[in-house]
């Protein structure tokens, strides 16, 4: 299997059936060489530098009905909330002082949040602090939504696909949702010049080795500057609530595997591997990740974004717990940085 990872980090590509193959891996010398190939190639090109990005979770309103999603529309046990434009503001203010040069506003597809609103919102924010990147997360847009949210100022946007195969999309939401539409937002993101990030939930239900393989050459062709991936928890209060949870193996098998797909994109160690695993965040960084999302959302709100079960919100995965987050990062080799971290791609674009 040693001669499948150097092919893949020499070609940065493989065939659906060799990507089956290397995520079936179990012997521990063959997970250790991917491990070990991912962290070396992430340290050539980004050093021992963690960025950072300041997560606003502006609304866990949302029209959609997914069935993984514990914010999901149908949910009568959530706590409803949206954040206001001043208190999204003071976020930004907070995560400034903290050093914080990436604001993300990530949140449910909310109608209160209508291009002029949002637009308002990201040009302040950039009159405010024109040295900071604003990256949105919210969601399924027009084309035109999309276009007049990057001339307010809009740096990037977060959107996962979930799965490239339309079943297995299918399974995962309800049919009103459009698998085609979701591609579709993610090319218009990318040629209307975002950096643009997609991933997938690893292990969600009827998931398989197959499907995983699929997305990993639809990565590939969309070459995404921002890649996110974590593992399926499910909520108690969703059609999933007695399904397993992904693996915190498979996720950091998966960093890697990306982290040689595609060797200078922006990966996160998210919030659901620390939420597995007390030490996934760290693990992720040593796979091949480099980024970590704090939480910058008002303290009473964090505990309503409640995604899926147990989502962690305060300790290192809070902003105020940025000093605690340095010192782990430390003690395995690496630093935090205050820097908007964008892709070395688009350096080289320049």
């Amino acid at each position: 299997m040693k001669n499948t990872i150097d092919k893949l980090e020499k070609n940065q590509i493989l065939s659906k059936e060799e990507f089956v193959r290397l995520l079936a891996i179990s012997e521990k010398d063959d997970i250790d060489y991917l491990t070990e190939r991912a962290k070396c190639i992430r340290d050539d090109i980004y050093g021992k530098r963690v960025f950072i990005r300041g997560l606003i979770e502006i609304s866990n309103y949302c029209k959609n009905d997914c069935y993984y999603c514990g914010i999901r529309r149908s949910n009568k046990n959530a706590q409803r909330y949206r954040l206001s434009k001043e208190q999204i503001l003071s976020c930004c203010e907070n995560g400034y002082e903290l050093g914080f040069r990436t604001f993300v506003m990530q949140g449910g597809e909310d109608a209160f949040f209508k291009d002029e609103v949002v637009c308002d919102i990201v040009s302040s924010i950039k009159e405010r602090y024109p040295d900071c990147a604003v990256t949105l997360s919210l969601g399924e847009r027009s084309t035109e939504s999309y276009r007049k949210m990057k001339e307010a100022g809009a740096d990037r946007y977060l959107l996962r696909h979930e799965t490239f195969d339309n079943t297995h999309y299918n399974k995962l939401h309800p049919v009103e949702l459009d698998p085609e539409n979701r591609k579709r937002c993610l090319r218009d993101l990318k040629a209307l010049g975002y950096q643009t990030g997609t991933g997938i939930m690893v292990g969600s239900p009827y998931q398989t080795l197959e499907n995983i393989a699929e997305d990993l050459l639809f990565i590939k062709e969309l070459n995404p500057e921002m890649i996110g991936i974590g593992p399926f928890i499910p909520h108690k209060d969703t059609p999933f609530k007695d399904f397993e949870s992904g693996t915190m193996e498979m996720t950091l098998r998966l960093i890697s595997i990306l982290r040689l797909l595609c060797p200078k994109a922006l990966i996160p160690a998210t919030t659901a591997l620390g939420t597995i695993s007390p030490q996934g965040r760290e693990k992720g960084i040593l796979a091949g990740a480099n980024v970590i999302m704090p939480n910058l959302s008002p303290k009473e709100d964090r505990k309503k974004y409640m995604l899926y079960n147990d989502k962690l919100s305060d300790g290192e995965e809070a902003a105020e717990g940025l000093n605690k987050l340095k010192e782990s990062m430390r003690k395995i080799g690496y630093e935090i940085v205050e820097d908007r971290g964008d892709c070395i791609a688009l350096k080289d674009k320049i």
